[in-house]
């Protein structure tokens, strides 16, 4: 009996050191960070931002306008060391419409870019709004 009980208490405060950690964050509790900006012609956008815990990454795009294109360029990618954009690609959505989800993710805690780019030739710069999601 006394082996059977030390397991269950092992077991009981691993548990509690698992839950105490942060663990997974529940994407209703996720940061939401706004974005906007202009994007001329062959141009790009950054939107550093930071994970704090292990979670699900939700990208919206808003509004484009004034149209032109209906359609822009949406990447998500790792942080440099330095700090830069220019880390690893984690997913890229090149025919992002506006009003939808553009790029949908699970993401450890780190630091990361959202890029929003020219993937269709705009004929004109578009002004853009959108949602970071993340924990």
């Amino acid at each position: 009996m006394r082996p059977r009980l030390t397991a269950i208490l092992t077991l009981a405060f691993v548990g509690f050191i698992c839950i105490s950690c942060g663990g997974i964050v529940d994407p209703s509790q996720n940061q939401m960070d706004a974005i906007s900006g202009t994007i001329s012609p062959g141009g790009s956008r950054l939107h550093p931002f930071s994970a704090s815990k292990t979670g699900e990454l939700t990208v919206k795009l808003g509004n484009l306008s004034p149209a032109s294109q209906p359609l822009i360029g949406v990447q998500w990618v790792q942080a440099a060391g330095d700090g830069t954009c220019n880390g690893g690609l984690m997913q890229s959505n090149q025919f992002a419409p506006a009003n939808t989800t553009a790029i949908t993710g699970q993401i450890s805690s780190g630091n990361y870019c959202i890029i929003i780019y020219d993937s269709v030739g705009l004929v004109q710069p578009e002004n853009y709004t959108g949602t970071i999601s993340h924990p």
